[in-house]
């Protein structure tokens, strides 16, 4: 997949597969064309070239650009995109109430009501965001993510605004929510140590054009427990981007210092 802009910058042919239920993050310095990458994935911004296929489904293609709200995807952005006349509940509420995803109102409120309980803000439920701290705010956004029950969860350095104390602690919680819904989730961030704790992958990237390597497990003892109620995870592919000339040269590799061993073995890069 490549996506390039008229200075040089953006994504270059770049290929990767994720499996179903994996937690790989995107890691890279400003620039690198790591947030261009999960646009693409989105839907809000279209390759220059490629195939994007989700699941074995063909999302984006030289004959097919599906739709983002049609994806069955949910995306947290950087500065969070809180409704700010909404409340807590009605921000939650919002996926359900448009398009295909529109559902009843009863169903709408227990949905609302399980994800807000999921990441602990149901006693803000009809408050507005400009009441809220940063880590409830945070707290909102990854459960108006969580409410629609998508197939794929992009994060783009949600986690970037807030301090040292409170990023730990969110990163901990969205890490235990990932694996006991057994999201398939792709992290952007230029934490390191962030990459580290959370993911089960790391995929270094550089100038938009290269992944450096080859991939292994990089999982804490935490995140290594079983998955509450879940399948042992298949090697099959669940998100594929390639680009259309064939793969680029490398491999996925663990970042500097981290030990253990592949689950499905060396992935295409």
């Amino acid at each position: 997949m490549r996506r390039e802009f008229a200075d040089g910058t953006g994504l270059h042919e770049t290929s990767l597969d994720i499996a179903k239920g994996e937690f790989v993050s995107i890691l890279g310095p400003s620039g690198c064309g790591k947030s261009t990458l999960l646009r693409c994935i989105a839907g809000l911004e279209t390759p220059d070239a490629g195939v994007i296929e989700f699941a074995g489904r063909e999302v984006f293609g030289p004959l097919v650009n599906v739709p983002v709200n049609k994806r069955n995807l949910s995306m947290v952005f950087q500065d969070l995109a809180l409704w700010p006349h909404m409340t807590v509940a009605k921000n939650v509420e919002f996926p359900l109430t448009t398009g295909k995803k529109k559902v009843a109102k009863a169903e709408r409120e227990e949905r609302v009501a399980r994800a807000m309980d999921m990441v602990g803000i149901s006693a803000k439920a009809e408050q507005r965001p400009n009441e809220l701290s940063g880590g409830q705010q945070q707290r909102v956004a990854i459960a108006r993510a969580l409410v629609s029950d998508p197939e794929l969860l992009l994060m783009d350095e949600p986690l970037s605004a807030l301090d040292a104390a409170l990023r730990t602690q969110i990163r901990s919680e969205l890490t235990r929510l990932a694996y006991e819904l057994n999201l398939t989730v792709i992290y952007v961030t230029h934490d390191q140590s962030e990459a580290l704790a959370m993911s089960d992958r790391v995929a270094v990237m550089h100038a938009g054009n290269r992944w450096s390597g080859r991939t292994r497990s990089v999982r804490s003892s935490f995140s290594s427990r079983p998955r509450a109620n879940s399948a042992p995870r298949s090697p099959s592919a669940y998100w594929r981007g390639r680009c259309s000339s064939g793969p680029v040269a490398g491999y996925l590799h663990p970042a500097g210092g981290c030990r253990g061993r592949s689950t499905f073995g060396r992935r295409e890069a």
